[in-house]
């Protein structure tokens, strides 16, 4: 179990930089492996953001409480994806958002430590986290420039052929809240498609 564990973010990894045996072996002493059940939290809103973590199977939900206890989905993470509250994680401040199983998962950390022991220790991972923030960054962006131009129908037609193993895989509630609809809305959208 643990050698697949590792195969997989070993591949991950592997997408954007190459190791040495030996770096290979000191990157996996620095990960923590959790298994989640549904609906189990990795961070609340609040809390010290002290990991950035991997998924390995299952799927994580990052998400924003208004005052009025109002959630608002900023990100979905899949298997062989990354989340953490960015914010949160780098500055050492208390998390913006909170972050929750919606399945049974399984999911690899590196507190913020080891993360700086890595980058120190094994520069070219700083390649690595710089790629997967630069992604993250432009997904993000781009994200935000279709939520304030494109019609709801049109962000979430963007949204099933870009993420089709999340639509699968989360409810039309939290659909609705990341593309910042209402979930009577995203019903409507999905039955006008049905019926075309």
């Amino acid at each position: 179990m643990e050698a697949m564990l590792h195969d997989l973010i070993l591949k991950n990894v592997a997408k954007h930089i190459s190791l040495t045996n030996e770096e290979t072996s000191f990157f996996i002493s620095l990960l923590q492996h959790q298994e989640l059940a549904k609906k189990t939290f990795i961070l609340k809103e609040g809390q010290l953001c002290k990991d950035f973590s991997y998924v390995h199977s299952g799927t994580l939900r990052a998400y924003y409480t208004d005052n009025n206890g109002k959630e608002s989905t900023i990100m979905f993470a899949i298997n062989d994806w990354w989340i953490t509250d960015m914010f949160g994680y780098i500055n050492q401040q208390p998390a913006m958002l909170s972050i929750e199983a919606i399945e049974q998962s399984s999911i690899l950390q590196l507190s913020k430590n080891n993360f700086d022991r890595l980058c120190t220790e094994v520069p070219k991972f700083e390649r690595f986290f710089r790629i997967i923030m630069q992604n993250a960054y432009i997904r993000e962006q781009l994200r935000v420039i279709q939520n304030l131009s494109l019609p709801a129908e049109e962000r979430y037609d963007n949204f099933t052929k870009k993420y089709p193993k999340v639509v699968q895989q989360v409810t039309q509630k939290q659909v609705a809240s990341y593309l910042g609809i209402t979930p009577e809305f995203l019903s409507t959208i999905r039955a006008n498609k049905i019926k075309r």
